[in-house]
């Protein structure tokens, strides 16, 4: 099985980005604000959004199942507030449920939190628990940065986000660290907010002792971890300098990183740098960046192509960037495959 750990649904049909602006034109007028039964999107509707796209890439390159979130930079996490947020994470998080259930061997849920700025980050625990209990995800979009470019709240190893991150234990589910729309004029959304976050999140973790608060808590760095594993012997001589122990020691039993790199040359350096055991494959399709390389004729986030032909990546450790470690830092997920297997008698796809 070929399992790839970020996807948004970025292809959602109209009427979700029209209940938007509708909820964001009333945030002065509560009471006027769309409810959430009055996002109407047929089956038909969410059929055809995927067949073009996810489903049809799916196929395509060969991949088997995607973790599925809300479109990262429609979170927004800036607008309005706490109820803004709240309303708006549910009506998405429903969303991917319904295309999870109408397409249960292809996409399983990973959830939006409706995070707001300096707003505490337990306020975001009942919609984390309805969405793994009610509506079955396996995982949570965790955003450092709710103010969108402009990093007001405090970092990710403070106490202030200790509530959420006992919930996450407890449900036994990883968060994807992943920013959202950029405010700041200075950094560009995909080009620069969304690694600078990465890397942000990456140097925090360094300099904290977070893991030993939470030995079982997970993340996933996306986007092939920022410019961490790039300037790995810069952040292992800053650990060094700082009297931390040895990276693998100090962060590699808790972070991951995926593969949404979107060139050869890009993945072969992850996977020199980091152990295969903490990376996982994704494309993030369709996602930040949708053209066709002219270098290779191949779509950018086709990063199944980057990957094959490695012939120096050995069976054990391509099973595990594959498939081993999203079951693995994603066990809801290998537990509802269990369960799907001993209800059938049938294997998942291989």
């Amino acid at each position: 099985m070929i399992i790839d750990c970020h996807g948004h649904y970025t292809t959602a049909p109209p009427a979700l980005e029209t209940w938007r602006k509708q909820q964001i034109a009333t945030i002065d007028n509560p009471s006027r604000a769309p409810s959430r039964s009055a996002l109407v999107i047929s089956d038909d509707e969410i059929r055809a959004s995927l067949e073009g796209a996810q489903l049809r890439m799916q196929r395509e390159r060969g991949t088997d199942v995607t973790f599925f979130s809300p479109r990262a930079s429609f979170m927004a996490h800036h607008i309005g507030n706490a109820a803004t947020s709240l309303a708006w994470a549910q009506v998405c998080n429903d969303l991917i449920r319904r295309v999870c259930t109408l397409y249960p061997d292809n996409f399983v849920g990973v959830c939006q939190l409706p995070q707001s700025p300096g707003v505490r980050p337990e306020n975001c625990i009942p919609e984390l628990e309805r969405c793994v209990h009610e509506l079955g995800f396996i995982g949570c979009n965790l955003n450092p940065d709710p103010s969108g470019g402009y990093w007001k709240e405090p970092p990710l190893t403070d106490r202030w986000w200790y509530p959420l991150y006992e919930k996450m234990v407890e449900l036994d589910v990883p968060a994807m660290v992943h920013v959202s729309t950029s405010c700041n004029p200075c950094f560009h959304a995909t080009g620069a907010h969304y690694i600078n976050a990465d890397t942000t999140a990456f140097m925090q973790f360094l300099t904290s002792d977070l893991f030993k608060d939470f030995p079982a808590l997970r993340f996933i760095i996306p986007h092939g971890g920022g410019a961490a594993p790039y300037h790995w012997g810069r952040y292992r001589g800053i650990a060094q300098d700082l009297k931390r122990p040895p990276l693998k020691e100090l962060l590699l039993k808790n972070v991951y990183f995926d593969t949404c790199v979107y060139h050869r040359p890009g993945i072969e350096l992850l996977l020199k740098v980091i152990p295969a055991d903490n990376i996982l494959f994704a494309s993030e399709m369709v996602g930040a960046v949708r053209g066709i390389d002219p270098e290779t004729g191949h779509h950018y986030d086709d990063t199944r192509r980057y990957l094959d032909p490695i012939e120096w990546l050995n069976a054990e450790d391509r099973r595990k960037i594959f498939e081993g470690n999203a079951r693995r830092i994603f066990p809801r997920f290998g537990a509802r495959t269990a369960r799907a297997v001993n209800a059938t008698g049938i294997p998942p796809s291989t």
